[in-house]
Order: structure tokens, then sequence, then C-alpha cells
């Protein structure tokens, strides 16, 4: 999904970035993407170009880089709980606008590029994320009835209904001329839902790129260190336990 805007921020870093795609179905399972980044990790350890660091193009994806570490190099991160926050160029943009409504369809360039049929919006992992996707009988299990239908009518108040009839795109300025967002709108509009256009900003692959990350944005793991949760709309990720494999 950011073939694109990685492609172009490599462009522009005065570093040499050599990058590694992985599938775009992979999002939808956590475990297997999870081994595949950390075979991609273990190859570019071993490669003998020599890398001084690796650099992960994900956000907290739901789970899918909960337990990765590196052996040998440096491990980045953003702060992200998934691809939203890095289209839009921070966590605060994306507070603003997917905190009421964790499960809003959105849609980018890369989405249209590489989807197909229905395949071309995607829900945010955040109700995952911030560990708020369990069904009622698992949070009566956990809390009991009362608090478990509390629960559920909290995070599914009035007008959620509606808000799931949205599909937002994120419209990355450097790639506006690709047409995109017309072509979403006219899907969405066709399939009778509301279209939502925001502004998307590359500032967060750039710092990426550059080799600026500081500790506000971006989490740099020492080797042996794990990708660990937070659950938060702060740090999201933290340097846990060391990997004892």
């Amino acid at each position: 999904m950011f073939a694109r805007e990685l492609s172009y921020s490599a462009a522009l870093s005065p570093h040499i970035v050599d990058i590694v795609f992985t599938e775009k179905a992979a999002h939808d399972r956590s475990a297997y993407l999870r081994e595949l980044i950390r075979s991609k990790i273990d190859e570019a350890e071993n490669d003998e170009v020599g890398y001084d660091a690796i650099l992960l193009g994900f956000g907290l994806c739901g789970t899918a880089v909960v337990g990765v570490s590196s052996k040998r190099l440096p491990l980045v991160m953003p702060r992200a709980h998934d691809c939203c926050t890095l289209f839009l160029g921070s966590r605060k943009a994306f507070k603003q606008h997917f905190s009421e409504n964790p499960s809003t369809p959105f849609s980018s360039a890369g989405y249209l590029e590489r989807g197909s049929g229905d395949d071309y919006l995607r829900e945010s992992t955040l109700s995952e994320t911030l560990g708020i996707n369990k069904t009622y009988e698992q949070y009566v299990e956990l809390y009991g009835e009362e608090n478990a239908q509390y629960i559920i009518d909290t995070l599914n108040p009035a007008g959620a209904e509606q808000a799931d009839n949205r599909v937002v795109f994120i419209d990355v300025p450097e790639f506006s001329h690709l047409g995109y967002a017309e072509k979403c709108r006219e899907i969405a509009e066709a399939e009778g839902k509301e279209f939502v256009l925001l502004r998307g900003d590359i500032r967060l692959f750039l710092k990426l790129t550059r080799g600026e990350w500081d500790d506000d944005e971006f989490l740099v793991l020492e080797p042996g260190r794990q990708v660990t949760p937070c659950y938060d709309w702060d740090r999201i990720v933290s340097a846990g336990a060391d990997d004892a494999t």
C-alpha cells in the first residue's frame, strides 16, 4: 500500500534505502504477516550489503508486529496504530478522524491500484490495537452482564451506523494527479455510500527514510528487544523484553 509513498521518500533521502514490499493481503492474516516480517528482518541482517538499520513501514497493524525483534541491527518503526496514521502524517490527525469511528472504511492510491472489486477499501485496525474488538459474550465473561452491556453501548454510540456507511479516501498531494480520489468517489456513490476526502501528508515516510527518528514519533529498538503494544493514543508501541529466541 505504501509503494508510491515509500519509493518517493526513498528517492529524496540522503541515504541509500533498499525497499522490500510485502503483499497487500498479508495484512488480513496477522500471524502470517508477523512471520513474513521476521523472515525479511533475518534476510536483511544476513545480507552482505551491511545495513545500518532496518525500517518497518508498518503501524501496529492489529497485532502483526507484536513480538517482532532483530538480532544485530536497530529496528525502527513509526508510532502508529495502522497505515492511516502514516497516510495522514501524524497520530494526532489519525485520532481526530478515526477515534470515534474506529472501523470506518478508508482507501488510498495504493488500495485503488492494487485492489479489485470490493477490495478497494480497508477497515482501520484501531479497535484491535486498542483491545476493544471483543464480542458481547467475551465482555460478559470478563466483566459481567451489566458492565458488558455498558461497554458495548459505549463502543457503539448513536450515529455509528451512519459513520460505517462512509468511505474515507486519504489523498496524498504528491499523487493527487493520478485521479484515484475521484475514482473512489464514483465507486462509493454508486454503492450508496457517503464519500469523505481527507488530505494526506507523507511527512512520516520522509522522516523514516531520512533517519529523523525522534522518540515522539518513532520507536527505535535495540537488537533483541521486542515490539510491544501500549494500547494507548500516545506511545502506541514500546520496547519490550529481550527476545529469548
